[in-house]
């Protein structure tokens, strides 16, 4: 057992931004389930969104994220995101981290899907978020944050006052061990590695949501997951993402006969939001067509993308040909847990940030190149708020029953991956969430939420995790009866603004009693 000021769960931007900016008033211990550079952050090839050039401006920029999220965005967190862009750029320039800039000097900005202006910086071309994780891991290094690697959070401790206290971990070499904090943050990402196809780190599997739902926090917008529409796709298995950048500067999207095929889609075309461009790629694969992007008008291409070619090149794709197949993929959770301007979610003592977080921010779809802003943005707000809270005496541990139950019949994670895909995956309908939902809830889920984590392995733990967070999902696309942003179902195929624009999906672990099959006595929707 150890006693701390702060906890941080997590090792991506968000994580690290926050651990940093606490640190600098109060002891930070960072806790992380697998090594600090094993992130989606550090995976990131697309850049970072700030309106810094002449002919840009921040409500462009704020137009731009509202226009994406389909209206559906929380302005002021909208407003907080675009209005600090330029102030953490600043930040960064000034710590010395390097952007990419032009033979003069200034900084190269480049245009990404849904963007009005080009506003978007990179760092050795499609490496951008390895290079701002280096940087603040440099960081790091220099503070005095305590860093534990290959330790996994398993359960949030919840105090007799009902705040959280801390949370018990699971060591890669065994053992549990409980680290007691006056705060605790969740920055753990969202749930990529639950689909098959995705550009996600596989350490990336929902863990922070489920430990959050289990506390009793509330769980928000969890139907509205990112499809990215360019992952490299090859014999029926994603191989990695191919950057929005690469369409940024020109590639197209065509058929097998070579025809551009969101010509008549949109009137950005390829660079239309997210959601159109997976959607309208996804109908192709349904018809058992490929679709290529078209890569023969970018001039020095491998040394513009490096990423991307080495890619390319390790998975048998011969450049010279100009032609990279892809496929849509999980790429980014709008939801997850809700929590207010500062991070706060509705456990005491419990924060969450970054993708882990529902701010509303991105609303029903992101704006390219949002994720790495939103996690310096609001990472530094929230490091900044706890680095100035008065201390409080943490409180003794809640006494709880827990339950003991046989896990033999609980799904390998691939088959779980394979059910999202099929039936929550770009296109849902009622039929094919009912059939998920009705097969997660046949493991009996409410017992779950009670489980003593220290007769579990990792395994298990992991597995009960996937399961609940599968199953939020699938209430969460049950209940919205209407297509929005990363939503959409051909049953509802459109907007309903009349019961839904102002309405959220927000679930509680008090409502899984009364929404398992044969009991869901109402639907939990606020406004």
């Amino acid at each position: 057992m150890e006693r701390t000021e702060v906890v941080v769960i997590g090792s991506g931007i968000a994580a690290l931004k926050t651990a940093l900016e606490v640190s600098k008033h109060k002891h930070v211990i960072l806790i992380t389930k697998s090594k600090i550079r094993h992130s989606n952050s550090y995976l990131a090839q697309g850049g970072i969104a700030a309106a810094i050039s002449e002919q840009d401006e921040v409500s462009y920029h704020k137009k731009d994220t509202l226009a994406a999220g389909q209206k559906y965005n929380e302005v002021h967190a909208v407003v907080k995101l675009v209005e600090e862009a330029p102030l953490v750029i600043s930040e960064l320039i000034q710590s010395g981290m390097q952007f990419d800039r032009d033979q003069d000097g200034g900084l190269m900005l480049g245009m990404e899907g849904a963007h009005s202006q080009r506003r978007i910086l990179h760092s050795h071309g499609d490496a951008t978020g390895k290079y701002i994780m280096e940087h603040l891991i440099d960081g790091l290094k220099k503070s005095t944050i305590q860093v534990l690697e290959d330790t996994a959070a398993v359960e949030l401790i919840i105090g007799k006052d009902g705040s959280c206290i801390g949370v018990k971990t699971l060591k890669k070499e065994g053992g549990f061990v409980s680290y007691y904090a006056e705060q605790t943050v969740l920055a753990t990402g969202g749930c990529g590695s639950l689909y098959r196809i995705t550009s996600n780190s596989q350490t990336v599997s929902g863990d922070g949501i489920a430990l959050a739902f289990k506390a009793g926090a509330r769980v928000r917008d969890m139907e509205f997951i990112q499809f990215h529409p360019t992952l490299l796709f090859i014999n029926g298995k994603a191989e990695g993402l191919v950057s929005e950048a690469v369409r940024g500067d020109g590639a197209q999207l065509v058929n097998e006969m070579g025809k551009p095929i969101m010509e008549d889609v949109h009137r950005m075309k390829d660079l239309a939001p997210r959601h159109i461009v997976a959607q309208t790629i996804f109908s192709y694969l349904q018809r058992g067509e490929k679709v290529f992007l078209d890569i023969s008008m970018i001039k020095d291409f491998k040394k513009r993308f490096p990423t991307v070619s080495s890619l390319c090149e390790k998975s048998g794709i011969d450049l010279k040909f100009g032609k990279i197949p892809v496929a849509p993929g999980n790429h980014f959770l709008m939801g997850g847990v809700e929590v207010d301007q500062w991070g706060q979610t509705s456990v005491a003592s419990l924060y969450a940030v970054g993708e882990v977080a529902c701010t509303g921010v991105h609303g029903a779809n992101r704006l390219a190149s949002n994720s790495l802003l939103e996690g310096l943005v609001f990472g530094n707000t929230l490091g900044h708020f706890l680095a100035h809270m008065p201390s409080r005496t943490i409180p003794l541990e809640k006494e709880h029953s827990k339950c003991y139950t046989l896990l033999s019949a609980i799904p390998d994670l691939a088959t779980l991956q394979e059910m999202l895909m099929s039936e929550a995956g770009i296109v849902r309908d009622e039929a094919g969430l009912t059939r998920l939902k009705d097969y997660l809830e046949s493991f009996d889920i409410e017992k779950f939420l009670h489980m003593d984590v220290t007769a579990l392995s990792i395994n298990e733990i992991t597995k009960i995790n996937a399961i609940l967070v599968a199953w939020l999902i699938a209430e969460s696309a049950l209940t919205r009866t209407e297509s929005r942003g990363g939503h959409f179902r051909s049953d509802y195929p459109r907007e309903d603004d009349s019961l839904w624009l102002k309405n959220s999906v927000i679930l509680a672990c008090t409502d899984v009693k009364n929404r398992v099959k044969g009991r869901r006595l109402y639907e939990h929707i606020e406004a």
